[in-house]
Order: C-alpha cells, then structure tokens, then sequence
C-alpha cells in the first residue's frame, strides 16, 4: 500500500490502512531518513535523538511504543512522553531537547476513526516537503528491496536506555510564562470553561490557566478514545456543549482546543462560538498596540481579511500562504514573523515554535480579555466596528477522488466575472481557485489535505452574501447536493 504524507503528515483510517504493520514501515523509513545524516538544517548528529509523542485517539499509546521500538533497534535516540501531550509541546520537546526531529501519533481535528503520524523538524515545525518525500521514497524503497523494519522489544530497549519516557509539561510552562502574562491574568478574576473536546488538552490548558489566577471549569477532558463521536475540531458544529456550559455557568469566557490542541476555537459570556479569524485578528492587534511589536504577518489563503487591513493599517509586511501551518512554519523560520494563523485555528506568535499552538493562544486569549476589563464579544464588536462588517462560513462536502489540478484548470480557464452580485477583482491559484472580489469579499475553492472532501470557503460583508457565495461555489465545481461532510 503506498503511503502519502498530506498537508501535516500521514493519515488513515484505524485497522483499514493505519496498522500497527504500517506505522512500523513509517517509523522504519524515518529512521533511515534520520541516519542518513541530513535534515533541514544540515547534519544530524550521531547517535540522532527523536521525541516521540501521542494524543488521547483509539491504541496511540500503542502505535507511539512501536514507533520507539523501531527507531530504537535503528540505534535511535528516544524519548516517549508518559502520556497523551499536545502537539505544540511535544514540538517544543524537539527544541529544548536538541532533538534530530520528533513524531506525533494524531489524527488532529479529524474524526475519531482516523489516525496518523506527523513529523516534525529540529526546529519543532512541520518537517519540510523535501523531507517528507523522502521518507516516502524510502517506504517505497525498502518494500521494493523486501527489507522488513527492524524493531526491539519495548522494554529491553528501556533498559538499554535508548527508551526513555518524560514528561514534556514543566519545560513547555516555563517557556509559555515568556509569552504569556500571567500577572495579567491573575489580577482579572476571569472564570473561564476549558473544554478540550477529550483530546490531548486535557488537564494541560486548565492547570496553566489555574497557575495564573483564573478559576477555572473542565469540561469534556475524561479519556475518550472515541471523542464521543465526535469530530474533535473546535468549531461551532462540535462546540455546542462549551457554548450552553459558559452561560449556564455565568462563566466569562469558554476555551476550547482540538484532538491534539494545535488549534484554537472560544466562546462568549453569552455562548456565542468566536472564530479563529477574530482570534488571530485580535491578536495581531493586541501585540502591536499593548506590546509594541512589529514584524511581518502571516495568514493562510483563507484567513479573514480583518488580518489584511489591520496588516495596512499598522504598515506591516503580509504574507498569504497555502492552506497549512506548515507554510506558516517556513516562514517563521526565515522571516521576522510578528503572528502567523490560519482560518482553522492554528496560530502562533514570536518567540514560539513555528507550529501552531491551542494552548498558548487559550492563554494568550485569557491575557487580552483579561487586560482590556471588556468582555471578549465587546472586543468582537470592535473589531468588526473598525475594520468589517465581515461573515465568513465554510462548507465541506464528501467527493469522489479527483485531481487537483484538474479542478484548479476547470475553474480558473474561464472565471464568471461576476458572483452573488459581487464583480471580480482578482483569481489566485496558490491553493486550490480564491475568487476575490472588489468589496474585498472573497471565494475560496480547495480539496481538503487529509480527507476526501471538497472545501469551499467564503467571507463578505453580510451572511446572507456568503450563504449566495458558497452556494456559487459549488455549482462551479459541480458539487451542489454533495453529502456534507
């Protein structure tokens, strides 16, 4: 079977094509990757080091100790975290730790039925395409060649000490502390609902937000495997416990992370859902006006414009990348980068890690509501005062497998130039066909990176407008009546 890594790593469904044999054939490909000597920042030492984390999805303990058994026998450094982490602070693990690289057994936001590896840089981001590539070209190679990956057993090789199992919390708090104001927070008062929607958050976001003063209720945070069914994506659609708990509570704010808490969603007082896009807006606005930061300032192609024209209105360089934080990441890397998000939820900030993080944005969420003394739908209503009115909507809808650059030639040979009544301004092709149009509305249409869906995205001045551009969007790509996804 062969194995593709997609916009953040390899996934698959459970017991179909994400095996126990098939994550050894991964962990396999990437040790030699490792032990040929070379990552992105040039020679790996010997002998390599990998961080290995998990989150809280069906047998990723299991699958994370056979990752370690098989970097292991390759003559692998490893060191396993105790338990399920976040993402971001298995990331920040590679850092602090010196680490050639380092693997996360999650599927992410997608649903509980799926699983998979992503792979991680020295520098605690998403391992470039290149290196990706060649971990599929190994893959293919050691089949081809009939080689069988090696593997030690799990606790023999704890006793040699090439195993060695952490924990990763106490050294990601103490760099969070460095961005974060907890004083901030303290002295506010806030009472905030975490719901970590039973992924790897859990216990992590409420006990910072704890340690800074705040009072704070967990919900959803017992282990689930199955995410009670669930897609563990902080969004509206699966947020409906979060929004009636924080009302119901008189609570000030709701935090809510996904399945490995790289990504950020959060709820009013009153229970309404906040999207990233004002999250990362307000964020942008918060570092440059409270913290006096400047720098350049990276968005995903379908991030909101509110980011564009607080960009201007602060005369800071904007840089529009495909959908992924792991174009974000490259640019973090290279550039002096003040905030980089995406629509999805994945944001991070200087001084961080180039990945994105649920966690550190929750807190740094809590900072700015905190500092401000104004309810966070007041912050909303001013941002939208200032820079909008902006409604943005997306729909997902399930396809038969099709090429990309097919549907990119198909819809952008012969563009409408109008749509819901909007003219045309621009159509860029960077990621999938983004109509944009004069009002500074916009239509985006992609394939999803780790699923068989089609993506279509939208933001204009009004819902009723978006609901009419989404609606155009998928008669262009013939995809009206399509099942939901």
């Amino acid at each position: 079977m062969p194995i593709h890594f997609g916009t953040d790593g390899w996934r698959a469904v459970i017991s179909d094509d994400f095996t126990f044999a098939n994550v050894r054939r991964v962990s396999q490909a990437i040790a030699d990757t490792l032990q040929s000597g070379t990552n992105a920042q040039g020679s790996v030492p010997k002998p390599p080091l990998c961080v290995v984390g998990f989150d809280t999805r069906f047998l990723s303990d299991r699958y994370a100790m056979e990752v370690a058994r098989v970097l292991a026998a390759n003559g692998i450094r490893v060191l396993l975290t105790r338990g399920d982490a976040p993402t971001p602070m298995v990331s920040h693990a590679i850092v602090a730790n010196r680490a050639a690289g380092g693997v996360m057994i999650t599927a992410s936001h997608n649903a509980p039925r799926y699983n998979g590896i992503k792979l991680k840089a020295e520098y605690g981001g998403s391992a470039p395409a290149s290196q990706c590539r060649q971990v599929e070209q190994r893959i293919t190679a050691n089949d081809q060649e009939g080689r069988e990956p090696r593997a030690l057993d799990f606790d023999a090789a704890c006793a040699q000490g090439l195993v060695t199992r952490f924990n990763p919390f106490s050294a990601y708090r103490e760099h969070l502390r460095t961005l974060v104001d907890f004083s901030i927070i303290q002295r506010s008062g806030l009472r905030i609902v975490v719901d970590p929607m039973y992924g790897a958050g859990r216990m992590h976001l409420a006990q910072l937000l704890r340690e800074a003063g705040a009072e704070v209720v967990e919900i959803r945070g017992e282990m689930n495997p199955g995410f009670n069914g669930i897609h563990p994506e902080p969004i509206a659609r699966y947020l409906g416990a979060l929004m009636a708990e924080v009302p119901a509570r008189g609570y000030d704010l709701g935090l809510a992370t996904d399945g490995d808490a790289d990504r950020i969603g959060a709820v009013t007082s009153s229970g309404h859902f906040v999207d990233p896009h004002h999250i990362i807006a307000l964020a942008l606005r918060y570092l440059v006006e409270e913290r006096g930061w400047r720098g350049s300032v990276v968005k995903t192609v379908s991030t909101t414009q509110l980011v564009n024209r607080l960009a201007t209105k602060y005369g800071l360089p904007l840089h529009e990348t495909p959908v992924g934080f792991n174009y974000i990441g490259e640019l973090m890397e290279q550039d002096d980068v003040l905030i980089g998000g995406e629509e999805s939820g994945g944001i991070s900030i200087r001084g961080h890690i180039p990945e994105g993080d649920g966690v550190l944005m929750a807190m740094l969420i809590a900072e700015i509501v905190a500092q401000s003394g104004r309810p966070l739908h007041t912050l909303v209503a001013e941002l939208q005062a200032e820079l909008g009115p902006f409604a943005y909507a997306r729909r997902d809808v399930r396809v038969p497998p099709f090429s990309k650059a097919e549907l990119v030639k198909q819809l952008s040979e012969r563009p409408p130039t109008t749509l819901a009544g909007l003219a045309l301004a621009q159509l860029g092709t960077e990621d999938g066909v983004k109509y944009r149009f004069t009002d500074d509305s916009w239509l985006l249409i992609r394939p999803s990176g780790t699923e068989p869906v089609l993506r279509v995205y939208a933001e204009a001045h009004t819902p009723q407008t978006v609901e009419a551009l989404l609606d155009a969007g998928l008669a262009l790509a013939g995809a009206e009546g399509s099942r939901r996804a």
